[in-house]
Parts: structure tokens; C-alpha cells; sequence
């Protein structure tokens, strides 16, 4: 089986990161689509995500996938809360932001079969995966 080299694997997890970040860009800003609270802290971690993964693919830093672990991880970790109430495994209602704006439970919100909180949660392994990937070449 081949294996990704350090860099492969950055570049990989920047364009997850990148391409998640216009994904929802698209829908709040194209499509006028406001985000819940849950959304909107998502985005504080997968911002950044593209932003210093391409500043380390640019500068060739191959320590930086530490820091997509990092942002990746926290990120997982509110979209996995998110998923969990999408799921009612959690038994708290998800509210939207406005009394006219979009919920989580509508079905304007999936996309390829899977809710958005779903896709967040995949996007944001892939990223950690990667960059944990990108660290292995870096450490032997």
C-alpha cells in the first residue's frame, strides 16, 4: 500500500478544510441560509482550519499538522454534540437561531444523504486524520 508523504497528507487536509469552508460560506451567504448557535461554533474551528493549513503548506511547516489536530479535534467535539441532538440521543431540543430561521431537523439541511452536523463531524476527521497523517514523515 502506498503511503502519503507529510506533505500529500497537509495538502489533502487543507483542501477538506478549504472546501468545507466555502461549502458553508455557500449556503449562509449564497443561498441566505442563517446557521444555529452549534453551526456557527463549528465554523470558528474549521475557519482557522484553512487559514494555517495553507500558511504551513505555503511556508512547507511540517509541524503545523499539530495545530490541525488541535482545531480539528475541538471542532469534532462540538459537531459531534450537534450530531447527538440531531440524532435525539441527546434529549435537548435543537432550536434555530430566529423564530424565521432555518432548524437543524429540516430537510433543506441534508446534503448526499447526510445532515450538514454529520458532514462537519466527517470534514473534521478527515482534517485531523490527515494531519496526523502529515506528522508521522515529520517525526521519523
Amino acid at each position: 500500500m502506498a503511503r502519503l508523504s507529510g506533505e500529500t497528507a497537509l495538502g489533502l487536509a487543507w483542501m477538506v478544510a478549504f472546501a468545507a469552508s466555502l461549502a458553508v460560506l455557500f449556503i449562509g451567504e449564497v443561498l441566505s441560509q442563517m446557521p444555529c448557535l452549534l453551526c456557527w461554533y463549528q465554523r470558528a474551528f474549521m475557519f482557522p482550519l484553512a487559514i494555517v493549513l495553507g500558511l504551513g503548506l505555503w511556508w512547507r511547516d511540517p509541524g503545523v499538522g499539530r495545530y490541525g489536530i488541535a482545531l480539528a479535534t475541538g471542532g469534532a467535539a462540538v459537531a459531534l454534540w450537534h450530531v447527538l441532538l440531531y440524532l435525539g440521543w441527546i434529549p435537548e431540543p435543537i432550536q434555530p437561531c430566529t423564530a424565521t430561521g432555518p432548524s437543524c431537523t429540516g430537510e433543506n439541511q441534508v446534503i448526499l444523504g447526510l445532515p450538514i452536523p454529520a458532514l462537519s463531524l466527517v470534514a473534521f476527521a478527515l482534517v485531523a486524520l490527515f494531519s496526523t497523517l502529515s506528522l508521522k514523515e515529520a517525526a521519523e
